[in-house]
């Protein structure tokens, strides 16, 4: 399909010079009118041959802001062609009919560039829409993460707050808004205390809504529990949130720690579906991993998890940390880190001690944290007040 010729409009007294000059135009498949002024041009000029004896000086800015515009002159001494280059046209050639090719060719670039100039304006314009429009998404969307983000603080348990002579703690820093981190500690029965540490792969909405599910599943389980055997509980939880992640198919999974002190025994029955770091029980300064590992909960269908537990000492301290804190530690192994984390909780007494250890005060500023961090403290019998 042969593509339309463009319209070309030639501004100069009438005469022979205006008609030679639209003729050298017209060589290279272009269509030409010629007009005395610039008001008389006809729609549709892709571009202006302006002579600078026929625009006033004053004409010159307006012609080139409605049109891109070539000037022509007879001589470079011509005084009227200083009004068109200080008025902003650059683009001048002296005796057009003696350099036609030049002139011709300098019409087709000039032509190309204006279009590709309001492509570029079209652009732009539709970037401004379209970054208007992202902000405005954004925009909600922060809010709806703030909102969901105190939802999700709702759902922690309150604290501190000492059930049974165990004092509970924690510190809980979302890396944006959500978390996908996740804890709770209440009363299963008189006797026994329960809480669990859970840890979403992720961070965001998609791993804050597995917390809920998580906090949802744990009270219906409460609900059915008959208060026999709670050494199997822990066990038995994490199996049933195993199937149950795995059920949804929205591709999460979790590092968990379940467990259950039975308040008359001073004994922690629990279970763990690769925690890490494994939880630190500090006893008379001395710093001691719980024993014990297990599959991540909602990877593999038919994992078994540990029956395990320990007995809890008159005074003792029990850490469980996610694993953002290995980013806050110095060191280039994961050994070196976990190293590190032992002995920065040997050093702390509380909670704010362990925070001031590994400067963790910076969530209050403007830095952010590379992850999700929850740090999670339980002291008793001796250290309830602590």
């Amino acid at each position: 399909m042969e593509r339309p010729k463009q319209l070309i409009g030639v501004i100069d007294e009438p005469g022979p010079a205006r008609d030679a000059l639209a003729e050298t135009i017209a060589r290279d498949g272009l269509s030409v009118v010629a007009v005395t002024d610039s008001e008389s041009l006809p729609p549709g000029v892709a571009l202006a041959v302006a002579h600078v004896r026929a625009v006033p000086a004053a004409d010159w800015p307006a012609l080139c802001e409605s049109l891109p515009t070539l000037v022509v002159s007879d001589s470079r001494d011509a005084p009227d062609l200083l009004s068109a280059v200080d008025a902003g046209l650059v683009n001048y050639i002296v005796e057009p009919r003696r350099h036609g090719q030049l002139l011709r060719r300098m019409i087709h670039k000039t032509i190309r560039l204006r279009a590709l100039e309001e492509d570029r304006r079209r652009d732009r314009r539709r970037l401004e829409e379209l970054n208007e429009t992202l902000e405005t998404h954004l925009a909600m969307l922060r809010l709806d993460q703030q909102a969901g983000g105190q939802i999700q603080r709702r759902l922690l348990p309150s604290r501190p707050q000492t059930l049974g002579g165990v004092t509970c703690d924690y510190w809980f820093a979302p890396y944006l808004y959500l978390s996908g981190d996740f804890l709770d500690f209440h009363l299963l029965d008189e006797r026994h205390v329960l809480f669990y540490f859970a840890d979403v792969s992720g961070h965001g909405a998609s791993s804050a809504f597995v917390t809920v599910l998580l906090k949802y599943l744990a009270n219906r389980w409460q609900t059915e529990w008959d208060g026999r055997h709670p050494e199997s509980l822990p066990a038995r939880w994490l199996s049933d949130l195993n199937r149950e992640l795995l059920d949804t198919g929205i591709g999460k999974h979790a590092t968990l720690f379940v467990g259950i002190i039975d308040l008359e025994q001073r004994y922690l029955h629990y279970s763990l579906g690769a925690q890490l770091p494994m939880p630190l029980l500090v006893v008379g300064g001395k710093v001691t991993p719980l024993a014990g590992e297990g599959m991540p909960v909602g990877l593999f269908p038919g994992a078994e998890y540990p029956t395990l537990g320990c007995s809890l000492p008159e005074d003792f301290h029990l850490w469980l940390c996610s694993d953002g804190v290995l980013e806050c530690l110095p060191g280039d192994t994961l050994d070196s880190r976990l190293r590190e984390l032992e002995q920065q909780i040997q050093a702390s007494t509380t909670l704010a001690d362990l925070r001031a250890n590994l400067a963790l005060d910076l969530a209050s500023g403007d830095e952010a944290l590379p992850d999700d961090l929850t740090i999670l403290m339980l002291s008793g019998f001796g250290h309830a007040d602590s």
